[in-house]
């Protein structure tokens, strides 16, 4: 039976973060962009609950969670930290189609599967087909970040593509084709081409800043963050080793005078965080992450980062010096493709996680500080979202039409 269009949800977007959380807070931005622009969104999440994280009014549907074993992907462990099982995956599926039932969603979208997320095809796979086949079908899109990790098995990225190919409408990437093209990437389909709208940078990184700088008590000396040396390690899964070195980089560094702040993502072990704060000095601050996070940025001397999607959006809207040393876990190769290509324009200055040591790191801090910041360069567009938005809505207009 044809559904009341008045009564259908206008996006469903699907997001599982499984290690760090920069996936999930991508999905938040465009969720929330989604919903100014007037849609009816409905954001399904399968990850651990992130504190702190913002949704504007979308509906959110917490899904049971779970989470990578590590950064192989190998393992997934349900919230109790067992591996999931076959009576766990079919109550996912049921509950996730049981979601899609009620809100009849005009458009389906799945951030990064088909190209990544392969263990959760179990539930994804059948949402996808009751899209497919419902009356009338919905859209079917992926939402996909700027860099993708290429797998080393060809039987995989065929795989990868003959699904997109024969399950997808839309693929909308996240980043700026100047910089990174998918086809580099996935060279095998011109239909992935044919589908394919870049949309910049999904970042709201660019209006916090303006809005910093547009208050001058915000921005005033003697606030958090002014003049100091910001260290953060993402969501804090893979970043301890980082977080240690930047500490005993200090004393090396020319910014050994100055305070440093360490912000630590909720994913870091307590006795990490212990750890690192019993190590720090009297003027390194150590505490967890800050919504405030871009606002520090600003009023700092020098970020020192991993190479994550938003972290790195941050870190150049706000233009403060920064070094970067990525993530290189596992098979992950996206950070350290991204930081070396805008570390290639002067961006940043890159700082390889297999070299890191405290002399390495003290002499980046250095580099960054005679390069400079990304101000006043070439700006990156980082209106991904809305641009995502109004692209979307005109394609449902269509179908509609």
């Amino acid at each position: 039976m044809p559904h009341a269009m008045n009564t259908r949800a206008d996006v469903l977007l699907y997001v599982q973060h499984l290690l760090g959380i920069g996936h999930i807070r991508r999905a938040a931005v465009l969720a929330r962009a989604f919903h100014r622009a007037g849609l009816k969104v409905v954001f399904v999440t399968g990850g651990l609950p992130v504190g702190g994280l913002e949704f504007g009014g979308v509906e959110v549907v917490q899904l049971p969670p779970a989470r990578a074993q590590d950064d192989r992907f190998a393992v997934i462990l349900d919230a109790s930290d067992r591996p999931i099982d076959e009576a766990w995956r079919a109550r996912r599926r049921d509950l996730l189609l049981e979601v899609y039932r009620r809100t009849c969603p005009r458009m389906v979208m799945t951030e990064l599967y088909p190209f990544g997320r392969r263990k959760m095809r179990f539930e994804l796979d059948p949402l996808i087909e009751a899209a497919r086949t419902d009356d009338p079908p919905a859209l079917i899109a992926c939402s996909l970040r700027d860099i993708v990790n290429r797998p080393g098995d060809a039987g995989k990225t065929a795989w990868m593509v003959d699904r997109f190919t024969r399950q997808f409408d839309l693929l909308y990437v996240h980043g700026e084709p100047r910089l990174f093209r998918l086809e580099d990437c996935f060279p095998e389909s011109p239909a992935v081409a044919e589908r394919l709208h870049y949309t910049g940078y999904v970042t709201e990184a660019a209006q916090a800043v303006a809005a910093a700088r547009a208050s001058r008590v915000d921005t005033g000396p003697g606030q958090p963050g002014s003049g100091e040396v910001i260290v953060s390690a993402g969501g804090g899964a893979v970043g301890a080793a980082l977080l240690r070195c930047a500490l005993a980089a200090r004393s090396l560094s020319p910014l050994a005078e100055v305070p440093w702040r360490l912000l630590i993502g909720p994913n870091l072990p307590e006795p990490d965080f212990r750890a690192i704060a019993a190590a720090a000095p009297a003027d390194v601050t150590v505490e967890y992450a800050r919504s405030d996070f871009v606002q520090l940025l600003t009023r700092a001397r020098l970020s020192i980062s991993q190479g994550g999607y938003n972290t790195l959006m941050e870190v150049l809207a706000s233009g403060v010096p920064g070094v970067v040393v990525p993530f290189a876990g596992g098979a992950e190769t996206e950070q350290a493709q991204r930081a070396q290509v805008l570390a290639a324009q002067n961006f940043i200055t890159v700082v390889d996680e297999a070299r890191l040591d405290p002399a390495q790191l003290a002499a980046g801090i250095e580099r960054a500080l005679a390069q400079g910041g990304a101000r006043g360069k070439a700006p990156l567009r980082m209106d991904g979202a809305e641009e995502t938005a109004r692209h979307l809505i005109a394609r449902l207009k269509e179908v509609a039409a």
